[in-house]
């Protein structure tokens, strides 16, 4: 294996809590516990810039700014960063960069390093339908807005020597909104061993359904609480949420409406350990996003054993095989949702089996497997690079 220098960047950031915020941070602890030294940038969480250790990763805050209308939400702009991340790449001096997006950080990076001659590695974790509801003043035009962010997308990560996606759904998704080169799938990989479970093969308590992730407009959790109003009161089910968003106060207020608030409980952002231990606690898993290019939740959730209900959309199949590991429904169809609930909070033993094969499936997505994908893909860049330079040909040429 090559030791290498890695920088790593993302726009996303962990106190917003998001799943390329986890794979970024996840992908970044398990090369450095491989031996290579790694960078990782960040937006600051409060504005302030900052550089610390971290399970053996250099971490460096950048300066941001409120996103306007988003009181809980950073961002850092190119001009804000230009300087910094060409400070800090200097300092560095990786062999490759890796970038999570293509926002204000992710483009200020990996346009830095293609004028530094430095490969990069680009994920795409977008979907307009992520992003959009975020800025007010194209709400009212989401389509040509979204044709518009694609094309932005296009045109930055169309410098990238290399461009990834965690499913193949994503891929689809990708070669259909752009002209870009096709991309490699390299799945987002969870550490099964941190949300292993144990479970008992019967538990006479109440069941319980639980949900992780944003509390925003594409997670569609008003309609989770609508469809769990709907749910026979004979179950005695309660429902868990765990996440922090804009919606949350819309949705608290919801569930009072809906005459379900005794039986809900918003947990918010939680640490890793609450994280474990709410799917410790979760006898089903409900995932109605629409907007899911992968889903690291479920992934964790069918980790811990749970079977999963989740959208019929994007990339939710992928993970969710009816009558396998779980149940798929119509996205909106709160109807169709509560039914599919019902069945698995009635039936233990119905859960336990599918829960079993979501553990199997699972397992094919082993952060050690991601982690040496990206090694593999970050030392052939770094090789050819090498030759390049020795040779005058361009790295498209020589791949």
């Amino acid at each position: 294996m090559i030791i290498m220098k890695i920088v790593l960047g993302a726009d996303q950031y962990p106190e917003y809590i998001n799943g390329a915020a986890t794979f970024t941070a996840r992908l970044a602890a398990g090369l450095a516990a491989g031996g290579h030294t790694v960078d990782l940038l960040w937006p600051s969480a409060d504005g302030r810039q900052d550089t610390y250790l971290e399970q053996g990763v250099r971490v460096h805050r950048l300066r941001s700014t409120r996103l306007p209308g988003r009181p809980r939400m950073q961002v850092s702009t190119p001009r804000g960063v230009r300087r910094q991340v060409e400070d800090l790449l200097q300092l560095a001096g990786p062999d490759v960069v890796h970038v999570q997006s293509h926002l204000g950080l992710g483009r200020t990076l990996l346009r830095t390093a293609r004028r530094a001659g430095v490969p990069v590695v680009a994920t795409n974790h977008f979907m307009p339908e992520n992003l959009l509801h975020h800025v007010p003043l194209v709400r009212r035009f989401p389509d040509a807005a979204g044709r518009l962010a694609w094309r932005d997308l296009e045109r930055v990560y169309g410098d990238a020597d290399l461009l990834t996606v965690p499913t193949g759904r994503a891929a689809e998704l990708l070669a259909a909104a752009t002209t870009l080169a096709p991309a490699d799938v390299v799945s987002c990989g969870i550490d099964l061993d941190r949300f292993a479970v144990d479970r008992p093969a019967v538990d006479g308590g109440a069941p319980t359904v639980l949900f992780v992730g944003r509390l925003e407009r594409e997670k569609h959790v008003d309609e989770l609480l609508r469809a769990f109003a709907l749910l026979p009161p004979a179950l005695g089910a309660r429902l868990e949420v765990v996440g922090m968003g804009s919606l949350r106060p819309a949705l608290t207020l919801l569930a009072g409406t809906l005459g379900v608030a005794a039986s809900v409980r918003f947990l918010g952002a939680v640490d890793d350990d609450a994280l474990r231990a709410a799917y410790a606690r979760a006898d089903v898993f409900v995932m109605p996003g629409t907007a899911e290019l992968q889903s690291l939740a479920t992934l964790e959730a069918m980790a811990a054993g749970l079977p999963v209900v989740a959208a019929d959309a994007m990339a939710l199949p992928h993970l969710v095989r009816p009558g396998v590991n779980g149940r798929l429904h119509a996205p909106g169809d709160v109807v169709g949702l509560a039914d599919a609930l019902t069945a698995l909070l009635a039936d233990p033993g119905l859960r336990t089996r599918l829960g079993r094969a979501g553990r199997a499936i699972a397992e094919t997505h082993a952060l050690g497997a991601t982690v040496a994908a990206f090694e593999d893909r970050y030392a052939w860049l770094a090789v050819t690079r090498a030759g390049v330079r020795a040779t005058g040909r361009s790295l498209a040429t020589a791949a």
